[in-house]
């Protein structure tokens, strides 16, 4: 398909801005259409079941015309991705770069209304070692648009995995891998600010909780209501594992002097089915996290560290896609089943979100709650999270959260042994006791864990709810 005569252009322009600017006002919620599927409905269908359901931004992996075509007329805004495996050849050849723009991009819009390419998807985790090829693919590929006068009303961007970050805990502290810092983030975030463009971001508050599910509270991954956790650099407090982990994001930006660059959430999702060690995969699940994160999004506002920084965030994904490969997890992320069935019923606008209420939590399962037969259990620091870490919690326990630290003080009870692990163990107990023995007052960034059977530092046990 062709774009209309030039004499056109600008009132499409106009009506892109409006749009934008209203979705602004409050954050929007776009989805994932992911195809990896031998079962999924023909993108005309597809267009069908966005429009019932009201959603009008749409993020797909590469430039499949049907998908493209389909879109045409639809109103629904769409990102494109320029794949991995094209990075070689749109690097190294700017002409390249501009016939791909020219069929690709120019050839649909404005008739379909692509907001954003989104060149590679998260190459620094790329296995085929994509990286260098990174920075002059954006440059070609916005190079190309300046060319089709699109630069101005197409963004260019990349989806970084959140282990681009070196450090993502507490949120605060948050900074991108050393490695990439000079060679590729800063030139990519230069570039970013300079054209107006977001980072892209992909975020999964399931799989730190899925690694980490005896640490993190579910409450807390699920945007559930919760004691909430403390950054002990700031003072801010988190109810949300996912806005932490944005933050975490801001703050690295933030680090290298680039605070006015936004942020779009290109993927976030909860698996509705999973392995057995694959801890919180459910519908119950997922229907909390997505449809409490739709009302977190639409409700308006941004982070603790953002509050201004109103989002756009795609849920992944639209369908299940039965040809994914890894465990099975991957294959039940979809909010749809491919007949068009909903896997769960969630609200995806601002107008289904009237009147809803999240369904009550099911029982938490054997591997999701912490128990003993006396009831009692503690909390104590992990050896392994780190000296800075462990440091970090310690500080915060015998400061802001007025733990009892009097017994590891020199001379006192507690003291010996004189190392920074049971010094944060006698702290964080003493910090969790008081707090009701709650699974968040045992977070500390992953650094506590709870334990059933009752610790002892040298001569120095620490002490349970009734002792503390």
């Amino acid at each position: 398909m062709h774009s209309p005569s030039a004499s056109m252009a600008p009132i499409f322009i106009l009506l892109i801005s409006l749009i934008s600017a209203a979705d602004a006002a409050t954050g929007a919620i776009g989805v994932n259409y992911g195809r990896i599927a031998n079962n999924l409905p023909s993108a005309t269908r597809v267009v069908r079941l966005l429009k019932s359901q009201g959603i009008d931004r749409v993020k797909v992996y590469d430039s499949d015309p049907a998908v493209l075509k389909s879109l045409a007329g639809s109103g629904i805004k769409l990102t494109v991705n320029l794949p991995n495996e094209l990075l070689y050849s749109t690097a190294r050849r700017p002409s390249f770069a501009a016939v791909w723009v020219k069929k690709n991009i120019a050839a649909y819009h404005p008739a379909t209304i692509i907001e954003a390419v989104a060149v590679g998807n998260e190459v620094f985790a790329d296995p085929h070692n994509t990286t260098r090829f990174l920075l002059p693919a954006i440059y070609n590929v916005q190079k190309a648009l300046a060319k089709y006068k699109l630069d101005d009303v197409i963004k260019v961007s990349s989806p970084f995995a959140l282990s681009a970050l070196q450090n993502s805990y507490p949120a605060s502290a948050g900074s991108f891998r050393h490695d990439l810092v000079e060679p590729v983030i800063k030139p990519i975030l230069e570039f970013l600010k300079k054209t107006g463009s977001p980072l892209m971001i992909n975020v999964y508050p399931f799989f730190a909780y899925e690694s980490n599910a005896d640490v993190i509270p579910l409450d807390y991954a699920l945007f559930r209501r919760n004691a909430g956790v403390v950054d002990a650099g700031n003072g801010l407090k988190y109810f949300s594992l996912f806005d932490a982990q944005i933050d975490a994001v801001f703050a690295a930006m933030s680090a290298l002097k680039y605070d006015d660059v936004p942020i779009v959430v290109t993927e976030t999702g909860w698996p509705s089915k999973g392995d057995s060690n694959e801890l919180g995969a459910s519908i119950a699940n997922a229907a909390a996290f997505n449809g409490n994160l739709v009302r977190r999004i639409l409700s308006g506002g941004g982070t603790p560290l953002r509050p201004k920084a109103n989002l756009t965030v795609f849920l992944f994904a639209l369908f299940n896609e039965d040809k994914k490969f890894g465990p099975t997890s991957e294959r039940n992320f979809g909010l749809f089943y491919p007949d068009g069935r909903k896997v769960y019923d969630i609200p995806l606008t601002a107008e289904g979100l009237k009147g809803y209420q999240e369904p009550a939590a099911p029982p938490l399962s054997d591997g999701e709650r912490m128990k003993t037969a006396s009831g009692e259990t503690w909390c104590v620091a992990k050896g392994d999270a780190g000296k800075d870490k462990l440091q970090g919690g310690l500080d915060f326990a015998c400061g802001e959260g007025g733990a009892n630290c009097h017994p590891i003080q020199p001379g006192s009870t507690c003291f010996d042994p004189n190392t920074v692990e049971a010094h944060a163990s006698y702290a964080f107990n003493s910090y969790y006791q008081k707090n009701g023995r709650s699974t968040a007052a045992c977070f500390f960034g992953g650094a506590g864990s709870i334990v059933t059977q009752q610790p002892k530092y040298g001569k120095c046990a620490l002490p349970s709810g009734n002792e503390n």
